[in-house]
């Protein structure tokens, strides 16, 4: 039995997810099972091609719906789950139990341990560490920024390494890691270390570019990173540069997408109230109520710019009197 995972590549919880799922379907349905990997990355004109399909049985976790017939599992959380309306239609039309979607909870790796429990009677008490730090680190439930910045736990090392390394090869070496082995564990381990040092350094770069490129206004913090290599950039750096901030808008190109990244700052003085996955739909992008992105061609950084001016100005307002959406 060979099982084709889809995950969201360069993502703590599409790692977490894609590693969870496997011990779930190893230890209550296929065992003994083949596994094999593929990263997910949202793109501008964002297509399931048939090939990616190959396997006896094909999941999807942490990432977008697809109407492939050979489709036979998905799990995920995003608010903009569907490429159209028509995929949104198909999942409603053709049910399975396979088949799950649900918005509430804040990772998609603890939804796949809930409903493996219910449905299939599973547990996998060793992972329960690994369904905690992707509820943590997917749910934006550190303390404080400092906390989520400075990467003292084994988890938030491990993002680092995740959403920083090229390629798809160490991610998948994760997710395997995850299935039997502690978060600090796998950290420790020296081909990860050597991956590891280079990227902290980076990041402590990172900070200073994104202090010395932002700005903020109106409760908005504003910066492009066109010419600077940080498309994999923490994005609780520009709170802990700015904690009065309560929104990010970004722009940061790379080799095959310009990003927009809309953000909201979990300590923000105020509430916001913005629903950033609705206003990121308007222009092909999705994601969450409190966080968001808006993928374009590569090319396309004026277009990006653009866009990123009309949103900002819409999150604009007199701090601690957000505009609601």
């Amino acid at each position: 039995m060979r099982v084709r995972v889809l995950y969201h590549d360069h993502c703590f919880d599409g790692a977490a997810s894609a590693a969870f799922f496997s011990r779930f379907i190893a230890g209550a349905v296929h065992p003994g099972a083949e596994f094999v990997y593929t990263g997910m990355a949202h793109r501008a004109s964002q297509i399931f091609e048939e090939s990616l399909f190959d396997g006896d049985e094909n999941a999807i976790v942490d990432f977008k719906y697809s109407n492939s017939d050979k489709l036979t599992w998905w799990f995920d959380h995003h608010q903009s789950a569907f490429l159209s309306k028509e995929d949104a239609e198909h999942f409603r039309r053709t049910p399975s139990p396979r088949k799950m979607f649900d918005i509430t909870y804040k990772s998609c790796t603890h939804y796949i341990r809930t409903m493996s429990a219910e449905r299939w009677n599973f547990r996998a008490e060793d992972l329960d560490d690994l369904v905690y730090w992707a509820n943590i680190i997917d749910g934006a439930q550190y303390k404080d920024a400092q906390t989520a910045v400075e990467l003292g736990a084994p988890a938030m090392k491990l993002t680092l390494v995740i959403e920083g390394s090229k390629g798809s090869d160490v991610v998948q070496r994760i997710i395997r890691l995850m299935q039997r082995m502690p978060l600090d564990k796998i950290i420790q381990q020296p081909d990860i270390q050597e991956i590891y040092l280079p990227l902290y350094d980076r990041h402590r770069r990172s900070v200073d570019i994104i202090r010395e490129q932002s700005i903020e206004k109106n409760g908005v913090i504003t910066f492009d990173l066109t010419g600077h290599d940080l498309e994999g950039y923490n994005k609780f750096i520009p709170y802990y540069l700015h904690p009065n901030g309560v929104y990010t808008v970004a722009v940061s190109p790379s080799s095959f997408r310009t990003k927009i990244s809309v953000g909201s700052n979990p300590w923000a003085p105020v509430e916001p109230e913005h629903n950033l996955a609705n206003i990121c739909e308007r222009y092909g992008g999705g994601g969450h109520a409190r966080v968001g992105a808006i993928s374009l061609e590569p090319n396309q950084v004026d277009e990006a710019r653009r866009i990123a001016a009309e949103i900002t100005e819409e999150l604009s307002g007199p701090v601690g009197q957000p505009c609601r959406s």
